[in-house]
């Protein structure tokens, strides 16, 4: 098997999405955000998600940047936070999260293998634009692909068809590198190569298929083409 194309998610596996909350805690004046940051930054992931995966049920779609809002809101109600300079704060911090240490040098390596490298994220493309800008690491990527194109979040296949619909590679030249167990899984069942980042070192998910490898962070992925 030779792999030509490596797609990462986005929010969690290339950019730090729990860096929001605790970049804001740390500024002057914010003394109730810095007593609960690590739990609403943890309910405000959790339910982006859980948003994004009931719409997809639903057929509601709608972009990932309202979700990511509605999750915060969940979130600071129930921190008891109603304070509407914070909450604009935090979005706009979340607009221009920083990548992981590991992420510049390792999306250097796998260019120099001459690898196609792209996204594949269900953020939405003004998000996206902005993170890679905010993070300085466009000049490694070949494409930014949303779920946009599509109107449907994430595991559903209609996504992972973007990477053949923009790249022409069939599943088994692609490997597909996630934080999150469930897109991992739905990728490995789409048929891509797959590694879960799994940074907290969480049980795996028991879903339809697994993740083919198992790493802690990104450094060792250049290593592994």
């Amino acid at each position: 098997m030779t792999i030509t194309t490596c797609i990462f998610d986005a929010y969690g596996t290339l950019f730090d999405v729990n860096a929001a909350a605790r970049q804001v805690a740390e500024e002057p004046g914010q003394d109730k955000l810095a007593e609960v940051w690590p739990k609403l930054s943890a309910d405000w992931r959790a339910k982006q998600l859980e948003y994004s995966w009931l719409r997809s049920i639903a057929d509601r779609h709608i972009d990932f940047w309202q979700v990511t809002q509605d999750g915060l809101d969940w979130a600071m109600d129930a921190a008891g936070l109603h304070d509407n300079a914070l909450r604009a704060r935090l979005l706009a911090v979340y607009k221009e999260l920083p990548a992981y240490p590991e992420v510049p040098a390792m999306l250097e390596a796998l260019k120099a293998k001459g690898m196609n490298i792209a996204i594949l994220s269900n953020g939405s493309p003004t998000m996206l634009v902005s993170a890679v800008r905010s993070a300085g690491i466009g000049q490694w990527l070949d494409d930014v692909l949303s779920v946009e194109e599509v109107g449907v979040f994430k595991p559903h296949r209609a996504v992972y068809d973007l990477v053949f619909d923009h790249y022409g590679e069939t599943q088994d030249k692609v490997l597909f590198v996630s934080s999150n167990g469930w897109d991992v899984s739905g990728a490995a069942g789409y048929g891509f190569a797959t590694i879960w980042v799994n940074r907290a070192g969480l049980p795996a998910d028991r879903l339809w298929a697994s993740p083919h490898r198992i790493l802690r962070d990104l450094t060792e992925i250049p290593d592994l083409i």
